[in-house]
């Protein structure tokens, strides 16, 4: 590791490295089978399915691997949602709620099982989660962050869906709500294209681990059979 100052663990960088390094450290468990519990915190989420779009990512989490998050997010106390700090805010189980809603999305569509989903995560103290989320989602750009964006909303409620459906939803049919909002031009088969033009632009990290401030850039590997 090559050094140009010292190194300083109070670094708002290296904090945030070291939430996201932790989140990485914890043992994957089924999404659809998590127990309650309370705290706001991080998560990423793996599958290991057969949705063929998906299967460059598979590979790298098939065999307890788990090196390429689907998707990354955060839960954090309302207060924090609303713009404060939320460190007055009792945070309940906001993560429990968030990774239960994303294990009732998937079970409402057509083409994918709760079985291939697993997770990790990570109660953490509020200041310090949308940090730790930042550095997960630049590290790994999970595809559900990215180029099929929408997995994580929420219904807009009555007199709302005015908004254009999201590409998770027309990819992955079967939200209720989903269906009543505006229909895409776009179709599965393009959004399947795009996926494939994203994967094989991607480099998936050799290593899992997160960079602190002052450390090169690891040598990335590109999975060779993405196409």
């Amino acid at each position: 590791m090559s050094q140009s100052k010292p190194f300083n663990p109070l670094d708002r960088v290296n904090i945030g490295a070291s939430v996201a390094q932790a989140l990485l450290q914890q043992q994957p468990v089924s999404l659809g089978k998590i127990k309650p519990f309370s705290g706001a915190g991080i998560y990423a989420i793996y599958y290991t399915g057969n949705f063929k779009p998906y299967e460059p990512l598979v590979k790298r989490c098939r065999g307890g691997k788990f090196e390429a998050p689907i998707y990354v997010g955060k839960a954090v106390p309302a207060g924090a949602r609303k713009g404060g700090t939320g460190l007055s805010a009792s945070a309940g189980k906001v993560l429990y709620n968030r990774l239960s809603e994303h294990a009732e999305s998937i079970r409402d569509v057509d083409n994918l099982d709760i079985k291939d989903f697993s997770c990790r995560f990570l109660v953490v103290d509020d200041i310090w989660i949308p940090l730790g989320e930042s550095l997960l989602i630049a590290k790994f750009s999970p595809i559900w962050n990215n180029i099929v964006d929408g997995f994580g909303n929420h219904d807009p409620g009555k007199g709302r869906y005015e908004g254009m459906r999201p590409r998770w939803d027309v990819l992955h049919p079967g939200r209720a709500w989903a269906a009543k909002c505006k229909p895409r031009r776009e179709t599965p088969q393009q959004i399947t294209t795009d996926i494939s033009t994203y994967l094989r632009s991607m480099t998936i990290p050799a290593s899992p681990a997160i960079l602190f401030a002052g450390e090169d850039n690891p040598t990335f590997e590109s999975d060779g059979e993405q196409s």
